[in-house]
Formats: C-alpha cells, sequence, structure tokens
C-alpha cells in the first residue's frame, strides 16, 4: 500500500510542486490550503505530514498543537526562516523536523523517506476525527473536546460512531437501534431519542455547539 502524505501550505504553487514530486515517488498525496482545511483531511490517516508554519487565520503551530494528541504520524514544519525560539516551540507542540524554504527537493524527499521508515517501526495509528475543538478516537473509543475527554457510556459512543462515519447522512431511530442493538435487542427505538439526550447533555457541558442534529419526522444526524 503507498504512503500517504497530506501536504499544508497556502501557497499554491509550493503544494503542486509537492505534489507532483511525491506522487511520481509512488506516495499518496492529500492537499490543503489552511489550517481549518488540514484538520479535516488529518481525517484521512496520514502516513506524515508536510505542515506550512506561517499560513493565515490558523498558522502551522496551531494545526500541530491541536492534532498532535491524537495523531502519531511525522509532523514536518515548512518555513521560510527559522529562529531557536521557532525551534523550540515547534518541537514543543509535538512538530519532528522542520525544512527551510528554499529548499532542496531531494533533501525533502529523503527526509521524508526517513521518518517514514522509523515511523514503520514504531507504527501505531489511530483514526480519529475532528469536529472543530471536538475530537473522535475510535481506537480509543473516546471523545475530547479541547483534550478534555467526554465519558460516554458504550452505547453512547457507538451512536456517535454511526452517525459522525456518515457526517450530514439522516439515520431514523429504528435503523440506529438496529444498527447499535441489533434486531434482537431487547427494548424499542424509543431508547435511541433518551441517549441522545444523555449524548447532547454531556457535550453541552463544553461546548453550545450542537453536534447531534434533529431532523424532525425523520430521524438524527451529524453535523460536526
Amino acid at each position: 500500500m503507498q504512503e500517504k502524505i497530506l501536504i499544508v501550505d497556502d501557497e499554491k504553487d509550493v503544494v503542486t510542486l509537492l505534489k507532483d514530486y511525491f506522487e511520481i515517488n509512488h506516495y499518496t498525496v492529500i492537499t490543503a490550503y489552511n489550517g481549518a482545511e488540514a484538520l479535516k483531511k488529518v481525517e484521512k490517516g496520514p502516513d506524515l505530514i508536510l505542515l506550512d508554519i506561517n499560513m493565515p487565520d490558523m498558522d502551522g503551530m496551531e494545526v500541530c498543537k491541536r492534532i498532535r494528541n491524537h495523531v502519531s504520524c511525522p509532523i514536518l514544519f515548512l518555513t521560510a526562516k527559522v529562529e531557536e525560539n521557532d525551534k523550540i516551540n515547534g518541537f514543543k507542540v509535538g512538530g519532528d523536523d522542520y525544512i527551510v524554504k528554499p529548499f532542496s527537493i531531494d533533501e525533502l524527499g529523503a527526509r521524508v523517506a526517513a521518518h517514514l521508515r522509523r515511523e514503520q517501526r514504531l507504527s501505531n495509528k489511530t483514526k480519529t476525527k475532528f469536529s472543530d475543538d471536538l475530537v473522535i478516537d475510535y481506537s480509543e473509543k473516546q471523545l475530547y473536546y479541547q483534550n478534555q475527554p467526554i465519558n460516554l457510556a458504550k452505547k453512547e459512543f457507538e451512536i456517535i460512531e454511526l452517525l459522525s462515519l456518515h457526517t450530514g447522512q439522516i439515520f431514523d431511530k429504528e435503523r440506529i437501534y438496529e444498527k447499535i442493538w441489533g434486531y434482537d435487542g431487547m427494548g424499542d427505538s424509543s431508547v435511541v431519542a433518551e441517549h441522545i439526550r444523555r449524548i447532547r447533555a454531556k457535550i453541552a457541558l463544553f461546548t453550545d455547539k450542537n453536534y447531534v442534529e434533529t431532523v424532525w419526522g425523520v430521524g438524527y444526524k451529524w453535523v460536526g
């Protein structure tokens, strides 16, 4: 299987250059042009991230800080210049290396390959989804808000897992019940509404955003 690289940079020419180079060298490439888009693309489970530091709105340091507790792959910062303090701060938030622009594309390729070889020996990736400050860690079966755990019962997490893996898709109560409790579950679909009420109450302790939306007369959908 080809290894996946996520390239995050607001300069489209840089992204195009890197994408072409790594695809020629038999990598699968995912691209993002800002921090918010990067958080979404991380859900695709890259094996390595090339992350520009100097992006508007959400810079590379902030992106790294948000994802590092939930993503184990190497993160290499791309930067036009780097001071000693920048390096220290970057390593503190979880960066693994610095690539200074302008760089030799072949040296970058060699560094990427070296990090991926090292990672193969330590490989233990988790599958995660990022919805703003809410993180769903499917491997741990745990929900976090700004890195604070939100404690859920097993069935509550399973409902979130079902809905969030199909963002925007509407599930009626009967289908949720069949998926989570099974066709031979002891009870009926009314239990779904109570579980969703509890999920919302637990998330509401951390944020006002409603991630599980009711579609009246139809069912529920994940809107994160």
